[in-house]
């Protein structure tokens, strides 16, 4: 048997849905592996805990390591070896031209190992081991002060394997003055329409891709009473023919043609006025589909537009403008760290304005600001560009 073999198999539902798992190669499911995954159907990050997870079965199999013998030290050492920026000889190599894991990486994958081995532990699998990783400290002054409840909590959970030492700020922001010379370089009404959308929602390019017609009230008092200023509903389909899928899974609905719930942005003057231009010139008449984005070229003219499209158009435009590859997340960090800014620092205005919803603030849960609080509302204006 060739480990190397090992896979993650993507598996098509008949819903349109997509959930991912591990099979051996051929093509026989990894039971413990599938079992765990399971746990995160239907959800972004059941795909990459598969990619995480497949990672370390491989390396269990070059070292002859089953789920009953591994102890936190072989953890620890294969921690170490993901994340190391030089080799040594530690073993039959199966990580052959892969580049070692970033920080964000090494947490995603500690979160991941734990989570897996303690759901072994829970089967009765390697107790000594879960008991090693269910570890909690006493919370800080700064956790009482961000979690929800905060005064009440005697203890918070730790990872062990989790890498050390103080997390930087995210560095991938855009280069200044990136929207004005990007929106100089696209031509189509739809491209700018990407662009201002991204700078001034904060928008995944997910969330962004999957927007229907029906989830946005550009005019005031919309006819949903949940928001009196222009806004949008940010809905998560699993079934968007072009495969976009927000990451929010907030509750939402659709009653008399009237979408409600979801995640509700605010909506900027710049955005009403290309969303206004890019329905009257480009959007094609009588598509069904009812989605935002559409292809503009091709066999597949007025078809929905996948993320990948949108990302590779953002790519091309970066290079014209002079200012490298652009990735639609430098939008989405660049519009929280400017909300944060104009907001004094008030972290529960930023959070609520980007949608912020990270597994790391799972346990940290802040009350949702009030859309029409007067400081939500300057914030947003300020970054808008706007001025009483």
């Amino acid at each position: 048997m060739v480990v190397g073999d090992l896979r993650v198999q993507q598996i098509e539902r008949n819903d349109g849905r997509r959930s991912w798992t591990i099979v051996w190669p051929e093509g026989t499911v990894h039971t413990e592996a599938d079992r765990f995954l399971r746990l995160h159907d239907g959800s972004g990050t059941q795909r990459t805990y598969a990619y995480l997870l497949v990672d370390h079965l491989r390396w269990l199999e070059r070292e002859c390591l089953t789920f009953a013998a591994v102890q936190l030290r072989d953890l620890e050492r294969y921690m170490g070896l993901i994340g190391a920026d030089f080799r040594v000889p530690l073993g039959e190599p199966w990580r052959v031209g892969k580049r070692p894991y970033g920080r964000s990486a090494l947490s995603t994958s500690a979160a991941c190992l734990k989570g897996f081995y303690l759901y072994q532990s829970s089967l009765g699998i390697n107790g000594e081991l879960g008991r090693k990783l269910d570890k909690s400290r006493l919370p800080s002054r700064v956790d009482r002060r961000r979690s929800f409840l905060g005064h009440v909590k005697s203890s918070l959970p730790i990872n062990p394997l989790a890498p050390k030492g103080p997390h930087r700020r995210h560095p991938k922001m855009l280069p200044d003055g990136a929207r004005e010379r990007l929106l100089e370089t696209v031509n189509a009404a739809r491209d700018r329409l990407v662009v201002t959308w991204l700078a001034d929602g904060g928008l995944r390019i997910g969330e962004l891709c999957g927007l229907h017609l029906v989830d946005l009230h550009l005019r005031k008092n919309a006819a949903c009473g949940e928001c009196h200023t222009p806004h949008l509903h940010v809905c998560h389909r699993p079934s968007n023919p072009n495969r976009a899928e927000a990451k929010s899974k907030r509750p939402w609905r659709v009653e008399h043609g009237i979408v409600t719930g979801g995640l509700i942005k605010r909506v900027s003057p710049a955005m009403v006025h290309t969303y206004f231009e890019y329905v009257t010139t480009e959007y094609p008449r009588g598509a069904g589909h009812g989605m935002l984005l559409v292809q503009l070229h091709g066999a597949d003219t007025g078809q929905p537009w996948a993320p990948v499209g949108a990302r590779r158009m953002l790519g091309r435009a970066g290079k014209r403008a002079g200012l490298g590859l652009v990735k639609p997340h430098a939008f989405r960090h660049s519009f929280t760290s400017a909300v944060l800014d104009a907001a004094d620092g008030n972290t529960l205005i930023a959070r609520d304005a980007g949608g912020w919803a990270s597994a790391a603030m799972v346990d940290e849960v802040y009350g949702h600001v009030d859309v029409h609080d007067p400081l939500f509302d300057a914030a947003l204006r300020t970054v808008w560009g706007e001025t009483k």
